[in-house]
């Protein structure tokens, strides 16, 4: 990414090389062997269309024209021995996704076929792409801001409904929109003090005061972008949640009844569980993954040891455990043991088994200052108020019910928090009455820190930090 620069807006991107660009190539879609109908591959570059004339024969009449899906046969340029009967899609620069010309290459699913066309590509001068290269190369070419750029790899990723309609909004540039409309606010406001500086006896006073207040609105437009940054990182990355608890208390019944599948075994035998068991679940648009863990108790089995170990591991890594305990049994010496292990992490107590005892027989319970939810899982009873216990822990409003139209990342609310820190700044030069000079410091930085958010500013550095995280095809 040497010597890359950035077109203004609506120009498009330049680099050193722009007019011998290399050709990339990469399969665009997930391969498994014996599964998968179709298996794309991508190609990207200024000799894309030649590569792609040398080895698919597209029989009759048919036109090389953009945006054409054309049908015929991959075969080899020296042997013309045929690869596969194939789909071949042509979209001519700028109107592609990298704004070069692309072609793509739409092949019978699964491992080998897929990856003879790569190779044949590759024998053909194309280039392995590299991670995230093809989205990069969008960004280079102003097809796509940052922000857009980081939501394809969230679409790609999304574990939810939700996930996927805020990375989509991102892509649709909902993110992009208001950083703008931001960073040209702050450029307004810093060629108004710069003017002044240089033609001060020529201009009226400044209205300190309207500045002041239009600083205000701008920080509480920060404020409220920077507040999706939780519901984000909930979407993105999800929860953590590890069911411990004794043998035979109904953790595995916990599992089932919530995931609405058998996923466990359960029995009456304590010590059924040995290893971990996962599910992913889906609560109020945040995912969740669930771990089934082996009853902590004290045991000469050495297999049991194995599993139980790796059961303190998992409540100890888990951003929330649900401590199981058996409303049959109450609280006993051994839940108080496993309590004072993970009483430090972030903790809901389940009682299960409510449905074997009378109602006005439930266990009492010592004072907890960790919520309590009453379950019966064999029945099914309670999952609703665990998942609303679960999300009342979040301490932030439920992604679900809120009326998100996109959030931030990690790296964007960092960025935004030194927008904030420095238009506040500016508010207090201001205030303390210092000169104009002083003024444009910390709205210089602001505007800076928006820029490395859309892509206005950035460096290498920067974008091999994006785009590393990316799959090869995309």
């Amino acid at each position: 990414m040497a010597n890359i620069q950035r077109r203004p807006e609506g120009e498009g991107m330049i680099s050193q090389a722009e007019t011998q660009a290399e050709t990339i190539v990469a399969i665009a879609t997930a391969i498994v062997p014996q599964q998968g109908s179709v298996g794309i591959v991508r190609l990207s570059g200024a000799t894309a269309v030649a590569i792609a004339r040398r080895l698919f024969q597209a029989p009759g009449k048919q036109v090389w024209d953009s945006h054409r899906i054309l049908y015929g046969y991959l075969r080899h340029p020296q042997t013309h021995q045929t690869v596969d009967e194939a789909l071949l899609l042509l979209m001519l620069a700028p109107r592609s996704y990298t704004r070069e010309d692309v072609v793509e290459f739409h092949c019978h699913g699964g491992l080998i076929v897929v990856q003879q066309v790569l190779q044949l590509c590759l024998q053909q001068g194309a280039r392995l792409a590299e991670p995230g290269e093809f989205t990069l190369r969008a960004f280079l070419h102003g097809r796509l801001d940052l922000t857009q750029a980081e939501s394809v790899a969230d679409l790609v990723a999304a574990q939810s409904t939700l996930a996927a309609q805020t990375a989509l909004a991102g892509v649709q540039g909902k993110l992009m929109q208001p950083l703008r409309s931001l960073r040209s606010s702050c450029l307004a406001m810093l060629a108004e003090i710069e003017a002044r500086l240089d033609f001060e006896e020529d201009l009226p006073l400044l209205d300190q005061q309207r500045l002041l207040d239009h600083l205000g609105s701008l920080v509480a437009q920060v404020n409220s972008i920077l507040a999706t940054a939780d519901q984000g990182a909930l979407l993105r990355t999800g929860l953590r949640v590890a069911i411990s608890g004794r043998p035979n208390v109904g953790k595995s019944s916990l599992l089932n009844a919530w995931s609405q599948c058998d996923r466990a075994i359960v029995t009456d035998l304590p010590g059924t569980t040995r290893d971990l068991v996962e599910s992913q679940l889906v609560v109020a648009g945040i995912p969740i993954q669930v771990l089934d863990t082996a009853g902590i108790r004290t045991t000469p089995d050495a297999v049991e040891q194995l599993g139980i170990e790796r059961s303190r591991r998992a409540a100890q890594s888990a951003d929330l455990v649900l401590l199981t305990i058996d409303a049959i049994a109450g609280w006993t010496r051994a839940d108080q043991e496993i309590y004072d292990l993970i009483c430090d992490r972030p903790l809901i107590v389940v009682v299960n088994k409510i449905d074997l005892v009378p109602a006005d027989h439930l266990p009492p319970l010592p004072p907890l200052s960790q919520p309590v939810v009453y379950t019966a899982a064999a029945r099914h009873q309670g999952i609703r108020d665990l998942e609303e216990a679960i999300l009342a822990s979040l301490h932030t409003q439920p992604v679900g019910a809120s009326n998100l139209e996109f959030t931030v990342n990690q790296r964007q609310a960092a960025a935004l928090t030194q927008v904030q820190t420095a238009l506040q700044q500016v508010q207090k030069t201001i205030a303390q009455g210092l000169p104009l000079d002083f003024w444009t410091i910390d709205l210089r930085l602001a505007i800076q820190a928006l820029g490395t958010i859309t892509g206005e500013d950035f460096t290498e550095s920067l974008l091999d930090q994006i785009f590393s995280r990316f799959c090869i095809g995309k």
